[in-house]
């Protein structure tokens, strides 16, 4: 469950929904579960997440190839946005409550959002 700590409730929508729905569509669905199946598998290990960490920088023979080569037609900016929402999606359909933010590291600004598990 996506949970918005400043607005202190579930987040139920998905940002950008056309583009998110242009990319599912270009995946077959085997392709798409074993994204969702990834991610969630990579969630179930830890209490924070930052998403442009998550797939590395090489998604070659990985599930989140197809990303790249088919959905994004071989754009690397608009990989990493298809890739976000995605786990977007995923981060929503959690059973536990995940609030999100940006943030920074060594004064550097993070590209992606940083999801961590929360109490309600």
């Amino acid at each position: 469950m996506l949970y918005s700590t400043g607005q202190n409730r579930e987040i139920t929508y998905i940002p950008h929904e056309r583009d998110y729905n242009l990319w599912r569509g270009r995946l077959s669905e085997d392709e798409y579960r074993a994204i969702i199946d990834e991610l969630n598998n990579r969630i179930d290990s830890d209490e924070v997440h930052t998403s442009s960490w998550i797939p590395g920088s090489d998604w070659t023979d990985t599930v989140f190839q197809p990303i790249y080569e088919k959905a994004c037609n071989y754009d690397e900016r608009l990989s990493g946005k298809c890739f976000g929402l995605f786990l977007w999606v995923v981060m929503m359909n959690r059973p536990e409550f995940w609030a999100f933010g940006r943030y920074e590291k060594d004064g550097i600004p993070i590209e992606g959002l940083t999801y961590f598990r929360v109490q309600p």
